[in-house]
């Protein structure tokens, strides 16, 4: 990101807003040739959802270029070209979008955060640190930033056809407009973002009073970006506990224990009740130190329940990992659980996620 500008922060819903407007640009008629796109997608399935666009988008381009992980499908339109990014590399980050021509320029430039806000899916709250605007000259200095990043792995006719259309572009004058066009784009895009309620963490499907999940679980969120940390966590009651102390007492209880789970969360978090006595926390953006740090103050607060009701101490065990599969391997996490109980350890660490869960190693 190169422009100059402040960057922005991005919720993916306005990221997605902001590519569809550039790539409506790019798909306008105009007599203002020769047109190049460059487009950064992370993973496939975020390009799969957008086919139709750059199909159209590659019927009036004299050279597109989209780059991904994992390497675009081999089935792209004709001067459409396709490039594989190493998952180690910058550029893997960008979810970015240039639209350049000789009377005309768009850009998108964002930066994956690794991060969320709270949202009703994991997608909807990823966030992007980035910058956008509709200058000419700023999508010129984008166009050959990324032209000579990936010209190494571009067709001669790819690298020929960008190079004419960028020399095109350097002969002629920008238009003295821009700066008024782009000034009234920013404010509808600000009166938009206003006229949108956040999303508060009420507005995530509930399952019970403190437990909270994302609609459609995980979103359409593409494997390999956004880790998320999980916790797994069972909470087992001394033997022979409800017949002794009767099921109102219970009750008062298996409340209390909810209020020291979901205690812990913050708004982005996520938990779930996948038996009786057992919970599992979705942490996106958090780390494993960080994740370790969360079942520490969990296993404080479940032995702190010993104060109120002293004739019940809770045993409790728990598992940890991040990962960044789609789908969360929840069913992974749950047999992590059940092995750290088997085993009598208080914590145990996700196995690797091609590892049997009863090889977990202890933590």
């Amino acid at each position: 990101m190169h422009s100059g500008r402040t960057p922005e922060q991005f919720t993916k819903r306005s990221l997605v807003a902001l590519s569809h407007a550039i790539e409506r640009a790019a798909l306008a008629e105009a007599e203002d040739g020769p047109l190049i796109v460059f487009a950064l997608f992370q993973r496939l399935p975020y390009f799969d959802r957008e086919r139709e666009v750059y199909r159209r988008i590659a019927g009036r381009a004299a050279a597109t270029v989209v780059a991904m992980v994992g390497g675009p499908p081999p089935d792209l339109p004709e001067r459409t070209y396709g490039v594989t990014l190493d998952e180690a590399e910058e550029l893997a980050r960008e979810w970015s979008v240039v639209v350049l021509s000789p009377r005309f320029g768009a850009t998108l430039v964002a930066h994956d955060r690794a991060e969320a806000t709270p949202a009703p899916t994991l997608e909807a709250g990823r966030l992007f640190d980035g910058r956008w605007g509709f200058r000419r000259d700023e999508a010129l200095h984008e166009a050959i930033r990324l032209r000579e990043q990936l010209a190494e792995r571009l067709p001669a006719e790819a690298r020929t056809a960008l190079d004419e259309a960028i020399a095109r572009v350097r002969d002629i004058p920008a238009g003295p407009g821009e700066p008024r066009a782009e000034a009234a784009l920013r404010l509808l895009a600000r009166r938009a973002d206003r006229v949108t309620p956040p999303v508060q963490p009420a507005d995530a499907f509930l399952d019970e009073p403190g437990l909270r999940r994302w609609a459609g679980m995980d979103g359409v969120t593409s494997s390999g970006t956004l880790p998320v940390a999980l916790v797994g966590l069972r909470v087992d009651e001394p033997p022979g506990s409800p017949e002794r102390f009767g099921r109102r007492n219970g009750a008062r209880e298996g409340h209390a224990v909810l209020a020291a789970v979901t205690g812990a969360l913050r708004p982005v978090d996520r938990a779930l009740r996948v038996a009786e006595n057992e919970y599992q926390l979705l942490l996106p953006g958090l780390d494993e130190p960080a994740a370790l740090e969360v079942v520490r103050r969990l296993h404080d607060a479940i032995a702190a329940l010993a104060k109120s009701y002293p004739f019940l101490v809770y045993t409790m065990h728990a598992a940890v990992g991040v990962s960044t599969r789609r789908p969360l391997p929840t069913a992974d996490l749950r047999a992590a659980v059940d092995w750290a109980a088997r085993k009598g350890l208080p914590v145990a660490g996700l196995p690797p996620e091609t590892a049997d869960a009863a090889t977990a190693p202890a933590r």
